[in-house]
């Protein structure tokens, strides 16, 4: 199927996952922190699994004991890694002030 194409909601969410990039995160709190909404996160989240660029399992709990559902964790992959470091660095590069980073005035 080919990598993700890569937009502003992606960059999001790999940077988000890159802040941390061996721990596990859950759909809310990756929501919290990119300022995503659930129908756009999750669909990303699935294109990554595909691309191979995060793995996921659900949280093995008893949903009755502890009062709520169990949560799906993501964590980035080695790959998924490598490109979340190579496109968030090149979005920052692109945004920076100066010669490479400056937009034509008209």
């Amino acid at each position: 199927m080919g990598e993700p194409r890569i937009t502003a909601s992606v960059l999001k969410v790999l940077a988000g996952l890159l802040a941390e990039p061996g721990a596990q995160r859950y759909g809310l709190e990756l929501m919290q922190q990119t300022g995503l909404p659930s129908g756009t996160l999750y669909p990303i989240l699935a294109r990554f699994e595909r691309a191979g660029w995060v793995e996921s399992s659900w949280e093995q709990i008893d949903p009755a004991a502890e009062g709520r559902p169990s949560r799906r964790y993501y964590v980035l992959t080695a790959e998924g890694a490598a490109v979340a470091q190579r496109e968030v660095a090149l979005m920052r590069r692109q945004m920076a002030p100066g010669p490479a980073g400056r937009v034509r005035e008209a």
